[in-house]
């Protein structure tokens, strides 16, 4: 039954590349142990180089849910709390007037979990400081940098926990927490405490660090608004704790497998997770990095609630409880932000009619 449900997965799949030209490269990968499935699939190209499933990839604000799981396992140490107000790790310049909204500064209530749950009600400066990049190639800025030119030139939208507001600023701060904390750049905590034990050797962090074991396939090119954005040496430094993964589907699969087999975190602090969740949007939850699908009536089943991340370019990273299935792909296209949730929803919806046949 398996075997004509991802038949006609990858006929969706292939379908979908094939027929849009702005996609120049997607990816799809499924899991299953307990139902014997492993799809892995490419279409597209690289330049002139066929797609490979082995490649490399960026998966954009994927990102996020491993910046959320080093923050986790900070708090399992005793590093921090999620309650800690920023002012216990970060410095009064950073701090100084950051979130001021109507007039009033609410920087010193701001806690790691308002940034967590994106409830912190501060500006999103991801996005205008891309289009400077896009303008003008040779800028550049440092997530610091990128932080204070935020609260100089952009608003706070809410006060701290009254809104959920979808922004890089917040996963900028828990990088510099991080770091603040551990006296390590971003990218080591990464490799050390995630790629390394798991073994995730062609992992790495764009622009700012090399995976352990060279890939023999090149990068997956990524594009917004029709600009190839790889080679936008700055782009990187901007995106950051953000997003910033580069790894080939099957290290993403490590990383879920782990997560999900509570090797990187108990399943206590992981429960907190997913569960400590407000709404993102209609049918989706956000809690720490994590997004959630939940039901709609009359719209959304139960029998598909999934928990993981997406990604602007088109990305999605879930894990299935219900099914024990990973879905994990990528489109490398900013049009796909939305698609690629809809699509990872019928792979879902075409395994759960093949489940009760």
């Amino acid at each position: 039954m398996n075997e004509s449900a991802l038949k006609l997965i990858e006929q969706d799949f292939r379908k979908m590349v094939q027929n849009d030209l702005k996609v120049k490269n997607a990816y799809l990968l499924i899991h299953s142990e307990t139902s014997n499935i492993h799809l892995n699939l490419a279409e597209g190209q690289t330049g002139k180089v066929p797609a490979h499933p082995e490649q490399p990839i960026y998966m954009a604000s994927v990102g996020k849910i491993f910046t959320a799981a080093i923050i986790g396992m900070l708090a399992e140490q005793g590093a921090l709390s999620f309650d800690d107000r920023l002012s216990r790790h970060l410095d009064a310049e950073l701090l100084d007037a950051l979130h001021v909204y109507k007039g009033k500064d609410y920087t010193d209530e701001i806690t790691i979990r308002h940034l967590l749950k994106q409830t912190s009600g501060l500006f999103d400066n991801f996005w205008p400081l891309l289009q400077k990049m896009l303008d003008d190639p040779a800028f550049q800025i440092s997530p610091r940098e990128a932080v204070l030119w935020g609260k100089t030139n952009l608003k706070s939208t809410a006060p701290p926990g009254k809104k959920v507001k979808y922004t890089d600023t917040n996963y900028h701060l828990l990088g510099l927490i991080a770091e603040s904390i551990t006296g390590k750049p971003f990218h080591e905590l990464l490799h050390e405490l995630i790629f390394l034990p798991l073994g995730m050797e062609h992992s790495y962090m764009l622009h700012y660090s090399e995976p352990n074991k060279p890939n023999n396939h090149p990068v997956a090119l990524f594009s917004m608004n029709q600009t190839t954005v790889n080679d936008c040496a700055s782009y990187g430094k901007l995106d950051y704790a953000g997003g910033g993964v580069v790894a080939p589907l099957e290290d993403f699969l490590k990383f879920m497998q782990a997560l999900t087999a509570e090797k990187l975190l108990s399943s206590g602090t992981l429960a907190v997770m997913i569960q400590d969740s407000d709404m993102l949007y209609p049918g989706i939850d956000y809690g720490y990095g994590i997004w959630k699908l939940k039901a709609i009536p009359l719209l959304l089943p139960k029998s598909y609630y999934c928990w993981g991340c997406v990604g602007a370019t088109g990305a999605f990273l879930f894990y299935h409880p219900a099914l024990d299935t990973y879905l994990i792909g990528t489109f490398n296209d900013v049009s796909y932000r939305t698609k690629a949730v809809k699509f990872m929803m019928q792979c879902i919806k075409r395994l759960l009619k093949c489940q009760e046949t």
